[in-house]
């Protein structure tokens, strides 16, 4: 099985970054830093990487946002600052949706989770930072990393209303992302 896998990632993207950098704009302004756990789901940090290189996540929306639990971005089709909002989230990248790579690892405050649809299968391009623990993930959704700088920045990200966390006016937005094949923590 093992094999398959770094088949499989050969052939999904870049070779892995072991973090990523994301700078945030609109309420929140700053930088987060993330530890990819390239080795807990190797085909979703191998897409995120893809998505990063391509520049995809650039002026990308976070379009849910619900305060007390996470806050979802990553939709590349439909998100894109300047796009009709009404349809961010519903969308996803060029690329075929990704088998999901369950574990073990806790959904805790500062761990970053695929979005997916109903089917466990349908991870594509959008992510989640959760705000605080959130247990009831566990098992459900793929982990891809931890945010290891930054938090602050997550914090302030501008919230959403209603139950679906919907951003109402101005959402705030990844300016510009960069992978990073160093210690992230180092960094900082």
């Amino acid at each position: 099985m093992r094999k398959l896998v770094f088949a499989l990632c050969l052939l999904c993207g870049p070779a892995y970054a072991t973090g990523l950098e994301i700078d945030i704009a609109g309420e929140a302004e700053g930088t987060i830093i993330i530890d990819l756990f390239e080795e807990v789901a190797p085909l979703h940090v191998a897409r995120i990487a893809t998505l990063v290189q391509e520049g995809a996540y650039n002026e990308v929306v976070f379009h849910r946002v619900i305060d007390g639990f996470m806050a979802q971005t990553g939709d590349v089709e439909y998100g894109r600052m300047g796009q009709d909002m009404r349809y961010a989230g519903r969308g996803g990248s060029q690329y075929p949706d990704l088998p999901a790579e369950f574990s073990e690892i806790t959904f805790d405050r500062g761990v970053i989770g695929m979005a997916r649809a109903q089917n466990p299968n349908s991870a594509n391009s959008q992510f989640f930072i959760m705000f605080a623990p959130g247990p009831f993930l566990d098992g459900q959704y793929t982990v891809v990393g931890q945010v290891v700088g930054g938090m602050e920045v997550v914090d302030a990200i501008k919230r959403g209303r209603g139950q679906n966390g919907a951003v109402i006016g101005t959402p705030d937005y990844m300016r510009a992302l960069r992978l990073r094949d160093d210690d992230p923590v180092a960094a900082q």
